[in-house]
Formats: C-alpha cells, sequence, structure tokens
C-alpha cells in the first residue's frame, strides 16, 4: 500500500496483436498454480497467460478466435470464458482450445436458455456459473450441468426500480449466495441475497458524478480478504475502495 506509481506485468508496448502486446484487454485472474496472469486480450479476440516471474516480456496463446470479456478459474483449475457474441460461456482445461458450453449457446435471446450479451462471470465451489447477462439486464445462474439458468437479480427489464438492473456488468457472489453486481447505467453497486426479489443499493445510486458516493458506468468489481470493496468506475477513470459492513 502507499504506492503512487504502478508496475506494468503485461503489455506495456502499445495496443497490437504481437505476443509482447494487448488491445483492450477486458479481464484477467491470477493462476496460483503457475504464478501467472490469464487475460481475456478482447480486440485480438484471444486468451493470453503471462507469467508473472521478472524477466517476462512476452505473453503465450492459450486460445485463439473468441470473443472473450469476462473469465474466472475454479478450484480444479478450469477456466471459464464468456463469448459475448456466441451467446455462452464454455469451460476449459488449461491446454483445451475447444471447451465446454456451461451457460446459453443456444443464440442470442431472453429465454431461460439463452443469453444475451454475457459478460463479466464469477464460479463459485460447486462449478455454478453465474452471468452478468448484459442485455437482459439480469444475472443468470446456471447450476453445473444444467440446460437452462434460474434468474437470480433483474430480469425486469431495463430500469432503476430495486428490481432491476440496467446493462450489468462486475460480479461477485459470497459464500450465503448473496450477489454483488455493478448495475452500470445506474451508476450503483447493488446486493441481491440469495433468493430475493430485489436488491439493496450499497454504493453509489446518487446520480452520476465525480463524488466519493458516486459512480460514472462502474463496471469491475472485487472484494479483498478484509471484506472492501474496490470498484472500477470506469468514466472516471478511477477505482474506489468501500468498507461494506
Amino acid at each position: 500500500m502507499g504506492d503512487t506509481n504502478g508496475q506494468v506485468v503485461a503489455g506495456g508496448n502499445g495496443e497490437g496483436n504481437r505476443l509482447d502486446q494487448l488491445n483492450s484487454p477486458s479481464d484477467v485472474l491470477i493462476d496460483k498454480e503457475t504464478d501467472s496472469l490469464i487475460i481475456c486480450d478482447q480486440t485480438n479476440r484471444r486468451v493470453v497467460r503471462w507469467s508473472r516471474r521478472s524477466g517476462t516480456t512476452q505473453g503465450e496463446i492459450l486460445i485463439n478466435n473468441i470473443e472473450c470479456w469476462g473469465l474466472a478459474m475454479d478450484d480444479q483449475r478450469y477456466l471459464y470464458i464468456s463469448d459475448y457474441v456466441k451467446h455462452e460461456v464454455r469451460r476449459y482445461q488449461i491446454g483445451d482450445k475447444n471447451g465446454t458450453i456451461v451457460a446459453g449457446g443456444n443464440g442470442g435471446g431472453d429465454g431461460l436458455n439463452q443469453l444475451n450479451d454475457p459478460i463479466y462471470i464469477f464460479v463459485d465451489q460447486q462449478q455454478t456459473v453465474y452471468v452478468s447477462d448484459n442485455y437482459n439486464h439480469r444475472v443468470m445462474k446456471w447450476n453445473k450441468d444444467a440446460k437452462e439458468g434460474i434468474i437470480v437479480a433483474g430480469g425486469q427489464r431495463q430500469g432503476d426500480a430495486l428490481t432491476q438492473l440496467s446493462y450489468p456488468q462486475g460480479l461477485f457472489v459470497d459464500t450465503l449466495g448473496t450477489i454483488y453486481v455493478a448495475d452500470t447505467w445506474n451508476d450503483r453497486v447493488m446486493r441481491w441475497p440469495k433468493g430475493a426479489k430485489q436488491g439493496t443499493v450499497i454504493v453509489g445510486g446518487n446520480g452520476q458524478g465525480e463524488g466519493a458516493n458516486q459512480f460514472k458506468c462502474p463496471h469491475g468489481l472485487s472484494f479483498d480478504r478484509h471484506g472492501n470493496l474496490y470498484v472500477v468506475d470506469w468514466g472516471n477513470h478511477r477505482v474506489q475502495r468501500f468498507s461494506i459492513e
């Protein structure tokens, strides 16, 4: 803590498709087993891996020709990737190029077996896949081997009521099944307890702006082990930290 300058750990050589470059990366996770970063290199339509060891100058391609947006990894090191053009989420073993569909895959739409622009994803210890189903303004839960999903947040069309979401993005689910979601166009982060029909606003929701209690299109979110919430405040070009009781 206290650093005023960041350190480049992947890319940093301008936008491009060389192995030492990235182009509009949209998500990243840490693979502790190999001490590497796995990155959704979105505009290059690929998922790449960069070692965290010092001296690393380029990445390696894990999966090519994929319209990726979100990434997740489960306890067994399966990699999950959302494809926002094919409207599906696939699970891959590292080294596997094809993967298995675990959510969506039935074209874009609002049926329970469909997704429409799935972006961020979260996978729990039971290999349940949660998806921010962006154009459907809902969060979907797909149990392992399910043929259709369950609406667990939103799904009441676009809006700013407590029962609604507007282009949801970043997603986190705690061990109780409580869902935290960046409700992007409503400039707020919402919490939906398991089984709830409506959520509560935990930060934001005070109109769009630059104040400490405001956002401008929040995208990603995550928690640290102390329970602090970090929100990528996309339109304000900053990351905010909140302590949530």
